[in-house]
């Protein structure tokens, strides 16, 4: 049965290093991260020992304001992992995602340290077997900023999963946000329609497509429907938000995809909970199918094997875990949500194959922007289909 969300987590979290403005005593320790960057920390965790040997940057989105870094910290006694977040500062030009002090904001700064610290990210699925890294230490930094100790799991990335364990870990999540249908907590600083927010502030300013690049001669890879279909989701993407919205709600992860998922011996393990808040049902799945073959990080050819059978087990995972709802109503969800928020994702891969330009890269491993526009040709149409079911269910 669900639990009483209220009465187990608060608001906010003293953390478990130095309290809030107070930052660890003596002048700090001076961590050599790579390319002559040297981070200034305020001590170490148990895990990790008295001394430092070495730090491994981690591959993360550069773009985010909200991160200075991750780390793999390697010790005397053993290794961990940093995340560094970083309070609102002025404009970056190389930071696209800005962030904010507002904790409702899609992408508050502390929010991760605080589903972390309150216990959130550690209970709210655990329940159909999704488990975190477990919290080794928090610190508030000098500059106010935090610096997050999480256990180094082992184990098989998502990209290393066939789509069977994708699948499964679908199912698992189908089951954790039954509970969490149609009653998502009132915690303050849980993000309030990040979706809408998302393409608003993040992804939406990266598009800057003209009329007549649809039909430009580096685009015809694509099918000239799918273009056309493309062309209208990006003037409909209001609508389309509006109908993700108007999809029942649960408590949602916000970022699911492979990048974020490790198997630690049959567990699946959810990481990077910068984002999470109110979603539809379906939202995160939907999120899974596409995020799974943007960079080219897994092969495009398994993805009407994932999107058949990650919507599948999904829905039976929302069967098992008490929900009872229409599966249509999911189904319909998961197009929609999937469609709203890579809205910008064919306008950009056009003007980039345009300029023959693949912009900043932190996963891609295409050589070329018309090499990821060919490769993409498949995922493209997906979007586009869930585009027009979703505009033909609607009444367009």
């Amino acid at each position: 049965m669900p639990f009483g969300y209220g009465s187990r987590v608060s608001d906010s979290s003293a953390g478990t290093g130095p309290p809030a403005g107070e930052p660890g005593p003596g002048r700090g320790i001076q961590l050599a991260v790579g390319d002559g960057t040297v981070v200034t920390i305020s001590g170490l965790p148990r895990a990790v020992g008295d001394a430092v040997l070495a730090a491994e940057p981690l591959r993360h989105g550069l773009g985010n304001a909200a991160t200075s870094g991750i780390w793999r910290v390697r010790g005397t006694a053993g290794s961990a992992v940093l995340k560094v977040a970083r309070l609102p500062a002025a404009a970056d030009p190389s930071k696209a995602w800005r962030t904010s002090d507002d904790p409702a904001h899609w992408n508050y700064w502390r929010r991760e340290a605080l589903a972390y610290q309150t216990g959130l990210a550690a209970t709210v699925y655990a329940d159909a077997g999704i488990t975190v890294p477990a919290v080794l230490d928090t610190r508030v930094r000098s500059d106010g900023g935090v610096d997050l100790w999480l256990a180094d799991m082992g184990g098989t990335d998502g990209f290393g999963w066939p789509v069977n364990r994708l699948a499964r870990f679908a199912y698992e999540l189908g089951a954790a946000q039954a509970r969490w249908a149609s009653r998502v907590p009132g915690t303050s600083w849980l993000s309030r329609r990040w979706l809408a927010h998302y393409l608003a502030e993040g992804m939406g300013p990266m598009v800057s497509t003209e009329p007549a690049d649809w039909d430009h001669p580096s685009v015809a890879v694509w099918p000239a429907q799918v273009r056309r279909r493309l062309r209208q989701l990006w003037a409909d993407r209001h609508r389309m938000v509006a109908l993700a919205e108007a999809a029942e709600r649960t408590l949602c992860h916000l970022d699911v995809w492979p990048a974020n998922l490790m198997d630690d011996a049959g567990r699946s393990v959810l990481l990077d909970w910068s984002f999470t808040g109110d979603g539809a049902v379906g939202e995160d799945v939907a999120n899974l199918i596409v995020d799974s073959f943007t960079d080219g990080l897994m092969d495009v050819a398994l993805l009407p094997e994932l999107a058949g059978q990650a919507v599948d087990r999904y829905l039976d995972g929302l069967r098992d875990g008490g929900w009872s709802g229409s599966a249509d109503s999911v189904r319909r969800a998961v197009a929609v949500c999937g469609a709203a928020k890579y809205s910008w994702f064919a306008p950009v891969l056009i003007g980039r194959a345009i300029r023959d330009d693949l912009g900043t890269r932190s996963y891609g491993q295409d050589a070329s922007a018309a090499t990821a526009l060919r490769r993409l040709t498949g995922l493209v149409t997906l979007l586009a289909g869930w585009a027009q079911e979703s505009a033909d269910h609607a009444g367009r």
